[in-house]
């Protein structure tokens, strides 16, 4: 076993991360990136590390666990997805899953999107599901804070009116108001081994396949398509697609932006 492995190993054996359903390039780049942080030259000195310190053990975690985030990424799609839910929500209540949500930008997104197209707040009802626990917990608090390479001020700029859903903490923290927070329920879910949901009007599932060792994509897909309700909508990632065998029960409802609708019979 290479050294690698056997860091991978450990990490498996002594936290809730399932190291083998990603792929090998992620699972490297992230390892690399902390190593770097700890000045270690090998991953054999980098276990070291991992074996003495649980500080280090958990930032690992939160490395590999939590992908890159920020509210309403990719104006384009979100454009879209206003219309989406506004389309959804003219038969009545509009639900939302949100899978592999991280810190809860995403859902919180979702949110603040249905508020600001005007869809009443009893109309809204969203999940929001992760692997990891303190994602979910750091979601529930709802606080985020700007740094040098992300302002909360310039993500929330694509709504109408952005400071009717946060309130300002400091010069640089935002917390998510309480009549958004109301609408989202966060839960732990694993994608590729826990059971599907069902009845869902649009899940949003972006940016999660493409970290995932390929035999594992499928499952996942097969879990978030069986969780929509016939006529509702899936939206993945830009350089997402769904496979043979799934997509056969989708139509493109914009593929530019890999929104698909459920069809019929499907």
């Amino acid at each position: 076993m290479s050294s690698f492995e056997d860091l991978l190993a450990f990490v498996e054996a002594e936290t809730d991360f399932a190291s083998s359903y990603y792929d090998d390039a992620y699972l490297d780049r992230r390892v690399s990136a902390r190593m770097r942080r700890r000045g270690a030259d090998s991953y054999a000195e980098y276990l070291d590390v991992l074996r003495e310190d649980d500080e280090e053990r958990a930032e690992l975690l939160d490395t590999l666990s939590v992908n890159v985030t920020q509210f309403f990424r990719d104006a384009k799609v979100w454009t879209a997805l206003r219309d989406v839910l506004v389309e959804e929500a003219a038969d009545g209540r509009v639900s939302v899953w949100s899978a592999a949500c991280a810190d809860g930008r995403e859902p919180y997104s979702i949110a603040m999107l249905a508020l600001d197209a005007g869809i009443p707040a009893r109309d809204v009802d969203i999940l929001a599901t992760d692997i990891d626990e303190d994602a979910l917990e750091r979601a529930r608090r709802g606080y985020y804070e700007s740094t040098r390479t992300a302002d909360i001020r310039d993500q929330l700029d694509f709504l109408d009116d952005p400071m009717a859903y946060v309130e300002e903490r400091g010069d640089r923290g935002f917390v998510v108001a309480d009549h958004v927070r109301d609408l989202v329920t966060f839960e732990r879910h694993d994608l590729i081994t826990g059971d599907p949901k069902s009845g869902f009007d649009l899940v949003a599932c972006r940016n999660v396949c493409i970290y995932i060792d390929k035999q594992y994509k499928r499952p996942i897909l097969e879990t978030v398509s069986s969780s929509i309700r016939p006529g509702g909508h899936l939206v993945l990632g830009q350089t997402e697609t769904l496979p043979g065998g799934v997509k056969e029960r989708f139509e493109a409802a914009d593929p530019r932006i890999r929104i698909y609708r459920r069809l019929p019979e499907a």
